[in-house]
Protein backbone atom coordinates (compact mmCIF):
# COMPACT_ATOMS: atom_id res chain seq x y z
CA UNK A 1 0.00 0.00 0.00
CA UNK A 2 1.16 3.51 -0.81
CA UNK A 3 -0.12 6.12 1.64
CA UNK A 4 0.40 9.87 1.38
CA UNK A 5 1.80 11.45 4.54
CA UNK A 6 -1.37 13.45 5.15
CA UNK A 7 -3.46 10.26 4.92
CA UNK A 8 -1.62 8.24 7.59
CA UNK A 9 -4.25 8.76 10.32
CA UNK A 10 -7.12 8.05 7.92
CA UNK A 11 -5.39 4.91 6.66
CA UNK A 12 -4.95 3.65 10.23
CA UNK A 13 -8.69 4.11 10.76
CA UNK A 14 -9.36 2.15 7.56
CA UNK A 15 -7.24 -0.81 8.66
CA UNK A 16 -8.77 -0.72 12.17
CA UNK A 17 -12.16 -1.08 10.52
CA UNK A 18 -11.01 -3.76 8.06
CA UNK A 19 -9.25 -5.88 10.70
CA UNK A 20 -12.55 -6.99 12.24
CA UNK A 21 -13.91 -7.91 8.81
CA UNK A 22 -10.77 -9.92 8.08
CA UNK A 23 -11.26 -11.75 11.38
CA UNK A 24 -14.71 -12.76 10.19
CA UNK A 25 -13.27 -13.92 6.85
CA UNK A 26 -10.84 -16.15 8.74
CA UNK A 27 -13.57 -17.43 11.06
CA UNK A 28 -15.79 -18.27 8.06
CA UNK A 29 -13.00 -20.05 6.15
CA UNK A 30 -12.69 -17.51 3.33
CA UNK A 31 -8.96 -17.16 4.12
CA UNK A 32 -6.49 -18.77 6.51
CA UNK A 33 -5.10 -15.51 7.85
CA UNK A 34 -4.46 -11.84 7.22
CA UNK A 35 -1.54 -9.60 8.24
CA UNK A 36 -0.70 -5.90 8.02
CA UNK A 37 2.97 -4.95 8.00
CA UNK A 38 4.67 -1.55 8.27
CA UNK A 39 7.59 -1.37 5.83
CA UNK A 40 10.99 0.16 6.46
CA UNK A 41 12.28 2.29 4.85
CA UNK A 42 8.87 3.86 4.61
CA UNK A 43 9.42 7.03 2.60
CA UNK A 44 7.24 7.81 -0.40
CA UNK A 45 10.11 7.32 -2.87
CA UNK A 46 10.25 3.62 -1.95
CA UNK A 47 6.74 3.26 -3.35
CA UNK A 48 5.19 1.40 -0.42
CA UNK A 49 4.73 2.06 3.28
CA UNK A 50 2.50 -0.91 4.16
CA UNK A 51 1.98 -4.49 3.08
CA UNK A 52 -1.10 -6.66 3.60
CA UNK A 53 -0.88 -10.43 3.30
CA UNK A 54 -3.85 -12.77 2.85
CA UNK A 55 -3.18 -16.49 3.26
CA UNK A 56 -5.05 -19.16 1.28
CA UNK A 57 -5.00 -22.96 1.16
CA UNK A 58 -6.17 -23.02 -2.48
CA UNK A 59 -4.50 -21.03 -5.30
CA UNK A 60 -7.69 -21.05 -7.39
CA UNK A 61 -9.65 -19.54 -4.50
CA UNK A 62 -6.89 -16.96 -4.12
CA UNK A 63 -7.03 -15.84 -7.75
CA UNK A 64 -10.66 -16.19 -8.84
CA UNK A 65 -12.08 -13.72 -6.30
CA UNK A 66 -14.53 -16.20 -4.77
CA UNK A 67 -13.21 -15.52 -1.27
CA UNK A 68 -14.65 -11.99 -1.52
CA UNK A 69 -18.17 -13.05 -2.54
CA UNK A 70 -19.49 -12.86 1.03
CA UNK A 71 -17.78 -9.62 2.01
CA UNK A 72 -21.06 -7.94 2.90
CA UNK A 73 -22.08 -10.76 5.23
CA UNK A 74 -18.65 -10.69 6.89
CA UNK A 75 -18.91 -6.92 7.40
CA UNK A 76 -22.37 -7.27 8.95
CA UNK A 77 -21.07 -9.99 11.29
CA UNK A 78 -18.15 -7.78 12.30
CA UNK A 79 -20.33 -4.71 12.86
CA UNK A 80 -23.85 -5.89 13.76
CA UNK A 81 -24.83 -2.52 15.21
CA UNK A 82 -23.87 -0.46 12.16
CA UNK A 83 -26.42 0.45 9.53
CA UNK A 84 -26.03 -0.80 5.96
CA UNK A 85 -25.47 2.77 4.85
CA UNK A 86 -22.65 3.32 7.36
CA UNK A 87 -20.93 0.05 6.40
CA UNK A 88 -21.17 0.90 2.71
CA UNK A 89 -19.74 4.37 3.34
CA UNK A 90 -16.85 2.90 5.32
CA UNK A 91 -16.01 0.27 2.72
CA UNK A 92 -16.27 2.66 -0.22
CA UNK A 93 -14.29 5.34 1.60
CA UNK A 94 -11.37 3.05 2.40
CA UNK A 95 -9.98 3.38 -1.14
CA UNK A 96 -9.50 7.11 -0.63
CA UNK A 97 -6.98 6.60 2.19
CA UNK A 98 -4.43 4.59 0.19
CA UNK A 99 -3.32 3.47 -3.25
CA UNK A 100 -3.16 -0.25 -3.93
CA UNK A 101 0.26 0.11 -5.55
CA UNK A 102 0.73 -3.55 -6.44
CA UNK A 103 -0.97 -6.92 -5.98
CA UNK A 104 1.01 -10.15 -6.16
CA UNK A 105 -0.28 -13.73 -6.22
CA UNK A 106 2.43 -15.99 -4.86
CA UNK A 107 3.19 -19.46 -3.56
CA UNK A 108 5.66 -20.50 -0.86
CA UNK A 109 7.81 -23.23 -2.40
CA UNK A 110 10.33 -23.84 0.41
CA UNK A 111 10.38 -23.15 4.14
CA UNK A 112 12.18 -24.02 7.31
CA UNK A 113 10.53 -26.29 9.88
CA UNK A 114 10.24 -26.34 13.63
CA UNK A 115 8.77 -22.90 14.25
CA UNK A 116 5.25 -22.51 15.59
CA UNK A 117 2.66 -20.20 13.98
CA UNK A 118 2.10 -18.82 17.48
CA UNK A 119 5.61 -17.36 17.41
CA UNK A 120 4.42 -14.70 14.98
CA UNK A 121 2.90 -12.04 17.21
CA UNK A 122 2.46 -8.29 16.90
CA UNK A 123 5.91 -6.75 16.72
CA UNK A 124 7.40 -9.63 14.72
CA UNK A 125 9.97 -8.37 12.21
CA UNK A 126 10.45 -9.69 8.69
CA UNK A 127 13.30 -9.18 6.24
CA UNK A 128 11.91 -9.34 2.70
CA UNK A 129 14.41 -9.76 -0.12
CA UNK A 130 12.94 -9.09 -3.56
CA UNK A 131 14.62 -11.03 -6.38
CA UNK A 132 14.24 -10.96 -10.14
CA UNK A 133 15.10 -14.15 -12.00
CA UNK A 134 14.70 -14.83 -15.72
CA UNK A 135 12.27 -17.67 -16.44
CA UNK A 136 14.99 -19.85 -17.93
CA UNK A 137 17.03 -19.55 -14.72
CA UNK A 138 14.27 -20.44 -12.22
CA UNK A 139 15.63 -23.96 -11.61
CA UNK A 140 19.19 -22.78 -11.05
CA UNK A 141 18.14 -20.09 -8.58
CA UNK A 142 15.55 -22.15 -6.71
CA UNK A 143 17.85 -25.15 -6.38
CA UNK A 144 20.53 -22.95 -4.83
CA UNK A 145 18.05 -21.52 -2.33
CA UNK A 146 16.68 -24.94 -1.37
CA UNK A 147 19.89 -26.99 -1.42
CA UNK A 148 22.41 -24.45 -0.13
CA UNK A 149 20.74 -21.56 1.68
CA UNK A 150 17.71 -23.24 3.25
CA UNK A 151 19.81 -25.64 5.39
CA UNK A 152 21.78 -22.66 6.74
CA UNK A 153 18.57 -20.84 7.65
CA UNK A 154 17.28 -24.06 9.22
CA UNK A 155 20.32 -24.11 11.51
CA UNK A 156 19.56 -20.51 12.50
CA UNK A 157 15.96 -21.48 13.32
CA UNK A 158 17.09 -24.52 15.30
CA UNK A 159 19.51 -22.40 17.35
CA UNK A 160 16.88 -19.72 18.06
CA UNK A 161 18.49 -17.02 15.93
CA UNK A 162 15.35 -16.49 13.83
CA UNK A 163 11.73 -17.67 13.74
CA UNK A 164 11.58 -18.93 10.15
CA UNK A 165 12.69 -18.53 6.55
CA UNK A 166 10.74 -19.08 3.34
CA UNK A 167 11.20 -18.90 -0.44
CA UNK A 168 8.24 -17.52 -2.38
CA UNK A 169 7.68 -17.70 -6.14
CA UNK A 170 5.34 -15.23 -7.85
CA UNK A 171 2.45 -16.81 -9.73
CA UNK A 172 1.19 -13.59 -11.24
CA UNK A 173 2.43 -11.21 -12.56
CA UNK A 174 5.56 -12.72 -14.13
CA UNK A 175 7.67 -11.83 -17.14
CA UNK A 176 10.52 -9.58 -18.18
CA UNK A 177 8.65 -6.34 -17.44
CA UNK A 178 7.85 -7.22 -13.82
CA UNK A 179 9.81 -5.84 -10.88
CA UNK A 180 10.53 -9.20 -9.21
CA UNK A 181 9.81 -12.92 -9.56
CA UNK A 182 10.73 -14.30 -6.13
CA UNK A 183 11.22 -13.19 -2.58
CA UNK A 184 12.74 -14.69 0.53
CA UNK A 185 11.25 -13.84 3.91
CA UNK A 186 13.09 -14.26 7.20
CA UNK A 187 11.07 -13.80 10.40
CA UNK A 188 12.54 -12.51 13.66
CA UNK A 189 11.05 -11.89 17.09
CA UNK A 190 12.15 -8.22 17.04
CA UNK A 191 14.48 -5.73 15.38
CA UNK A 192 17.30 -6.56 17.79
CA UNK A 193 17.31 -10.18 16.61
CA UNK A 194 16.94 -9.16 12.97
CA UNK A 195 19.79 -6.66 13.01
CA UNK A 196 22.14 -9.09 14.74
CA UNK A 197 21.64 -12.11 12.51
CA UNK A 198 24.92 -13.74 11.60
CA UNK A 199 24.86 -16.56 9.05
CA UNK A 200 28.20 -17.76 7.71
CA UNK A 201 27.25 -18.80 4.18
CA UNK A 202 30.67 -20.26 3.46
CA UNK A 203 31.11 -22.39 6.59
CA UNK A 204 31.47 -26.08 5.74
CA UNK A 205 30.73 -25.53 2.07
CA UNK A 206 32.00 -28.18 -0.33
CA UNK A 207 33.29 -27.20 -3.78
CA UNK A 208 30.03 -28.49 -5.28
CA UNK A 209 27.90 -26.45 -2.85
CA UNK A 210 30.05 -23.38 -3.41
CA UNK A 211 29.57 -23.72 -7.18
CA UNK A 212 25.82 -24.12 -6.74
CA UNK A 213 25.73 -21.07 -4.46
CA UNK A 214 27.65 -18.96 -6.97
CA UNK A 215 25.39 -20.06 -9.82
CA UNK A 216 22.28 -19.23 -7.78
CA UNK A 217 23.57 -15.77 -6.91
CA UNK A 218 24.49 -15.12 -10.53
CA UNK A 219 21.01 -16.18 -11.68
CA UNK A 220 19.15 -13.55 -9.70
CA UNK A 221 19.13 -9.77 -9.32
CA UNK A 222 18.58 -8.63 -5.72
CA UNK A 223 16.19 -5.75 -6.40
CA UNK A 224 15.34 -4.42 -2.94
CA UNK A 225 15.39 -5.39 0.73
CA UNK A 226 12.58 -4.31 3.02
CA UNK A 227 12.33 -4.61 6.77
CA UNK A 228 8.76 -4.96 7.97
CA UNK A 229 7.04 -5.07 11.35
CA UNK A 230 3.75 -6.83 12.02
CA UNK A 231 1.20 -4.29 13.31
CA UNK A 232 -2.17 -6.04 12.80
CA UNK A 233 -3.23 -9.63 12.23
CA UNK A 234 -6.27 -11.89 11.95
CA UNK A 235 -5.82 -15.60 12.39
Amino acid sequence: MKVDNEQMAAYDETETFCEKIQQQRVKSGDILGWDLWSLQPGGEIQGFQYLTVSLYNDPVKMMDGSSWENLWERAKAAYPNMTEEDITTKINGSAKTRDLAARIFAHEIATTTGSSPNEMVLGTVAQIDMMKVALEHYNTYENAEEKVFQPLHQKAVDSGEKISWGLIRFINPIGSDTYASHMTVSMFKDYNQALNQNINYGKGATPAKTKQMQEGIAARDLKFVYMAQLIRMAC
